[in-house]
C-alpha cells in the first residue's frame, strides 16, 4: 500500500511541474514585449499630433496670406480714393478757372459791344442811339440813361453830330463776386459844324456788368465826357 501512494505522489508532482510551465508561457502570435508596445503606443501617439499639428499649421498659413491680400486690397482701395480726390480736386480747379475765363471774356466783350454801340450817333435820327444807350441795361439804368440822353441831345443836334466807332479793347478791371467792372476802349470818328474833317478819338467807357442779373449792365461812365470834350 505505501508503495503504491508514493508512486501516486510523484506522479502529481511530475504533473503538477509539466502544468506550471504551461501556464507561464504565451500563445505565439499574441504578446509581444513590453518594450515594444511602449514604442508603438509612442509613435502612434506621434502620429496624432502630427496630425493635428499639421492642419494648424495650413489654417495659420492661409490666415496669413488671407490678411495679406486684405491689406493689399485696402491699400488699393486707398490708393485709388487718394488718386480719385486728387483728380476731383484738380478738375475742380481747372474747372474753375475756365469759368473765370469764360466769365472775364464774356464781361468783355458785353461791355465792349455797348461802348462801340453808344459812341454811333448821328443827328439826324437819334432813335437808334437812344436805344442802344438803353440796351443790356438794369431798368434803374436805364431810366437814368434815358434822362442823360435827353440832355445830351441838346449839344448834339446844334452841333450836328455825326459819329462813327470801332472796337479797340475791353479790359476787366475789377470782379466782386460776379460784378465786373469793365473798361472798354473805342476808336472814334467824329464830325460836326465846328469840324468839317474827321476827328479822330479814343473813347473810353467804363461798364460795370452783374453776372448774377443776366449780365445786365448796371452802371456806365464816359458817355457824357466823351460829348462834352468836343
Amino acid at each position: 500500500m505505501n508503495s503504491i501512494q508514493h508512486d501516486d505522489h510523484e506522479d502529481a508532482a511530475e504533473s503538477a511541474q509539466a502544468v506550471t510551465p504551461a501556464l507561464g508561457e504565451d500563445e505565439p502570435g499574441e504578446s509581444e514585449p513590453a518594450g515594444a508596445s511602449d514604442t508603438d503606443a509612442t509613435a502612434n501617439a506621434g502620429v496624432d499630433d502630427a496630425g493635428k499639428i499639421a492642419p494648424t499649421r495650413r489654417q495659420i498659413s492661409v490666415s496669413v496670406r488671407a490678411l495679406m491680400v486684405g491689406v493689399l486690397a485696402i491699400c488699393l482701395v486707398a490708393a485709388v480714393g487718394v488718386m480719385t480726390w486728387l483728380y476731383i480736386g484738380v478738375q475742380g480747379r481747372l474747372d474753375e478757372h475756365a469759368r473765370q475765363a469764360a466769365d472775364v471774356k464774356h464781361a468783355e466783350q458785353v461791355a465792349l459791344d455797348y461802348a462801340v454801340n453808344a459812341a454811333i450817333m448821328d443827328y439826324k435820327d437819334l432813335g437808334p442811339w437812344k436805344q442802344n444807350l438803353v440796351k443790356g441795361t438794369t431798368p434803374e439804368l436805364s431810366d437814368k440813361l434815358t434822362k442823360a440822353a435827353d440832355a445830351m441831345e441838346q449839344i448834339i443836334l446844334p452841333l450836328q453830330w455825326i459819329s462813327t466807332a470801332k472796337p479797340l479793347a475791353a479790359k476787366v478791371r475789377s470782379d466782386d463776386k460776379g460784378l465786373f467792372v469793365v473798361d472798354a476802349f473805342v476808336n472814334v470818328m467824329t464830325k460836326t459844324v465846328q469840324a468839317s474833317d474827321s476827328l479822330q478819338s479814343t473813347a473810353t467807357y467804363s461798364i460795370t456788368l452783374d453776372s448774377g442779373k443776366n449780365w445786365l449792365i448796371t452802371d456806365v461812365g464816359g458817355i457824357a465826357s466823351m460829348v462834352g470834350d468836343k
